[in-house]
């Protein structure tokens, strides 16, 4: 065999793979736009349990010492920043992957 004769066979061997792999790649969902909805209601969910567990600490901490409103109103403001701050988290995560799916995109569109 010549050398351009393993070229082109080469090459139309990489054609069919190429065309092969288009073929097993995952459909998109249909139900893509509840996903943003969920990573809402996931930050919803998470200031929610911040605020819902320094309350319940703040609440044992009075009831133990029995001051009631002093680390009740303390523990829930702690959790309501750590629940921010972990909602935060999150939004942050959720605009890094928008971000590289993106630049993917841009990729494989200048391919």
């Amino acid at each position: 065999m010549t050398n351009d004769d393993q070229k082109q066979r080469m090459a139309q061997l990489e054609e069919k793979l190429a065309a092969a792999r288009k073929a097993q790649e995952p459909k998109p969902r249909a139900d893509e736009h509840y996903s943003m909805a969920n990573m809402a209601w996931r930050m919803v969910i998470e200031l929610v349990a911040g605020l819902a567990i320094g309350f319940g600490i703040g609440y044992g901490v009075d009831l133990l010492f029995g001051t009631l409103p002093i680390f009740m109103v303390l523990f829930v403001l702690l959790g309501l920043a750590a629940g921010v701050k972990t909602m935060l988290r999150s939004a942050q995560e959720i605009q890094d992957k928008k971000l590289a799916d993106e630049a993917e995109k841009n990729a494989q569109d200048r391919d």
